[in-house]
């Protein structure tokens, strides 16, 4: 993707573009009771920090192992490396 789209581009695509998308799915949607892809008070938001700037270079994103260090989901914290 990073040869057609900037980095931004890419994220927002992978993140609000298919909460979007995923919002039009009516009864099928398992998120109904609040808005995807914001992070606001009320909507289901998932959560990952990077160990560097995805904007400046979307690779870092590839390497999740070494380069994410705090992954929230749900409410949960599944991993945190942060020193």
């Amino acid at each position: 993707m990073s040869d057609w789209f900037t980095p931004y581009e890419v994220l927002k695509m992978i993140t609000y573009d298919n909460a979007q998308l995923l919002a039009l799915s009516g009864k099928r949607n398992p998120y109904n009771e609040g808005k995807l892809g914001v992070i606001e008070e009320g909507a289901y938001a998932d959560m990952i920090l990077v160990d560097s700037n995805p904007l400046k270079n979307i690779n870092v994103m590839v390497d999740y192992d070494k380069n994410f260090v705090l992954i929230i989901k749900n409410g949960v914290i599944y991993k945190n490396t942060i020193k």
